[in-house]
């Protein structure tokens, strides 16, 4: 069953009671990055594993994601500044005990390619942060396949 989850803003992604940050650096450019991360959503099932159906909502400036497993989100852009940041919040989903979520997106220049930060940071019940302490692991794997796929299908693209 889905459930509202409380409106947050950017700073919440300083101030979550769980937060996970992960980094990577990939050969494109920021730009190319970034345009996949915000202008693409659509794109998102063919380099995130974990994402089964991802699309823009009223003209980009809400998304609609869903993951293997069955977990749905609907969520609001909270900053889109080309290239260096996109983050959302999600406002609806199934996820049992979630409370707020807001995932960032940060990219900076490394070299000729791009260092990609990403940032989950949660609220819920005490059975949901703990699960998502425990879950750093698969969530560090699962960004780092993200961010290979990301990286070879746009030198693919560029090529």
């Amino acid at each position: 069953m889905a459930h509202l989850l409380r409106e947050v803003g950017l700073d919440f992604v300083g101030a979550a009671p769980v937060r996970h940050v992960f980094a990577r650096e990939t050969v494109a450019p920021p730009e190319a990055v970034y345009s996949a991360l915000a202008e693409d959503v659509a794109g998102w099932t063919q380099w995130y594993g974990a994402v089964t159906l991802a699309r823009p909502l009223d003209g980009g400036a809400r998304r609609e994601i869903r993951l293997m497993g069955g977990t749905r989100f609907e969520e609001t852009v909270l900053a889109a500044e080309r290239p260096e940041v996109y983050a959302y919040r999600v406002d609806l989903t199934n996820a049992p005990g979630s409370r707020a979520i807001v995932e960032e997106w940060r990219l900076a220049p490394a070299g000729a390619g791009t260092r990609v930060q990403w940032t989950i940071a949660v609220d819920g019940t005490a059975p949901f942060r703990t699960s998502v302490r425990l879950a750093r692991p698969g969530l560090a794997r699962a960004f780092r396949g993200a961010v290979t796929s990301l990286d070879r299908r746009l030198a693919a693209s560029a090529s």
